[in-house]
């Protein structure tokens, strides 16, 4: 019988030939991603980094992201601490406040290539599947000791495959496939198991493939990947000068279940507080009233997600009982979006934009919400508390429905906008 993805990444990661679905494995990862909680992690392990150091200088990828700028002296301070710690190190892979969210920035620098084992302490690494890389979050106590051995263990997983026909239809996205996907698999519905993409994935851009990808822990998935193909290789080539080798399934690989989707029958939905796995389609909550507007953050803080926005929004203006933030997923994206007038749009039409970072998305700074408010956000989490206040409530949605909204400050239909 073939291998699926995960085992044969596990194999090559842990120098075997082939491993089996359940069998416990000791790899090397290609990186380790931490943020701010990188002055947390080190603090377990002080004593060992005074006598040891660490183990590669090149593993870590550190990204001063989730509250930046410091909002108060001990964010401030723990912002310090990384720093002197990537200096006293010589960490090769630092990224200070203002380049970006983590996730976006591990991306576009080309730390996440085809076939390369990921390992981060954010749930959310699983973003990386996008390019072919088995990415997955781990704990801080984890990558403490990755940082002093250069290695751990993981279990293999079992797969489930999701094939995909035909085409989106705009402005139906690729945050509504994945929120209707999540909807009918369950918030642990893909616990531990490896989520590989099929079939027509060339109809979806490296940017749909990152929203995806990155909102599989929603539904419980270790991993969540594409495979390599034109699309993957001319992104990569604009992006990164390293050799890297595609891994994907065999034709006969074994999987635990199989899910077909239609991608022109899939239509915009929205998640209801306060499970990701609530999914509605936005006839039934239509005219729901909004107080407060987030597009950005890992999921869709991305150029084509802010252009969308914008498209919606030009020559409108945001409802004057509701406000709109626009979080960029990095500064390279700011730029881009105030190059070819996204953000000029987007300020005209009522948005406050925010620095690239991760803030009011987990209610850590900027944006955070009162009690009683409703936030119909493009994130991907509406956990109670998740923006800061565990008397409001928080709505998922794409990029398109959001600012639909925001002119009417009630969730509206991008359909009837855009028509």
């Amino acid at each position: 019988m073939g291998q699926t993805f995960a085992q044969k990444v596990l194999a090559n990661k842990s120098g075997q030939e082939t491993v089996e679905i359940g069998e416990i494995v000791t790899v090397r990862p290609d990186h380790l991603l931490t943020h701010d909680n990188t002055a947390a992690i080190i603090a377990k392990i002080e004593d060992e980094l005074t006598t040891y150091g660490i183990a590669d200088r090149e593993l870590p990828v550190i990204v001063i992201d989730h509250v930046v700028p410091a909002s108060n002296e001990k964010t401030a301070s723990n912002h310090k601490r990384i720093r002197e710690f990537v200096k006293q190190h010589g960490i090769v892979n630092f990224y200070d406040a203002g380049e970006g969210i983590c996730h976006q920035v591990v991306v576009a620098k080309g730390h996440a290539l085809p076939g390369m084992l990921i390992v981060g302490s954010d749930s959310h690494t699983c973003t990386y599947g996008a390019v072919g890389a088995f990415a997955t979050g781990i704990d801080r106590t984890e990558a403490a000791s990755i940082m002093l051995t250069g290695e751990t263990w993981l279990k293999v997983p079992h797969s489930i495959k999701i094939s995909l026909r035909g085409h989106l239809t705009p402005p139906v996205s690729a945050k509504d496939l994945i929120l209707q996907i999540i909807g009918d698999v369950g918030a642990s519905g893909a616990n531990y198991l490896s989520v590989e993409f099929h079939g027509d994935v060339a109809n979806l851009s490296i940017e749909d493939r990152l929203t995806i990808a990155n909102m599989g822990v929603e539904m419980g998935a270790k991993n969540t990947v594409f495979p390599v193909d034109d699309v993957t290789r001319s992104f990569l080539s604009r992006m990164v000068k390293k050799d890297w080798q595609s891994i994907w399934a065999d034709e006969d690989a074994p999987y635990l279940k199989s899910l077909d989707y239609d991608l022109s029958r899939i239509e915009p939905v929205v998640a209801l507080p306060h499970r990701v796995d609530n999914v509605v389609r936005i006839s039934e909550v239509e005219r729901t009233p909004i107080d407060q507007f987030l597009i950005g953050t890992c999921t869709n803080g991305r150029l084509s997600d802010l252009q969308v926005a914008a498209n919606v929004l030009k020559g409108k203006h945001v409802n004057k009982w509701s406000r709109l933030l626009v979080l960029p997923a990095s500064r390279d994206i700011m730029l881009a979006a105030a190059a070819d007038g996204t953000l000029e749009t987007l300020i005209e039409a009522g948005a406050t934009i925010l620095p690239p970072g991760c803030g009011p998305c987990l209610g850590a700074h900027q944006g955070v919400l009162a009690p009683g408010e409703r936030c119909l956000s493009t994130a991907n989490r509406n956990f109670k508390g998740r923006m800061g206040c565990r008397d409001a409530e928080i709505y998922l949605a794409s990029p398109a429905t959001v600012a639909a909204s925001a002119i009417s400050g009630v969730i509206t239909d991008p359909r009837q906008v855009m028509e």
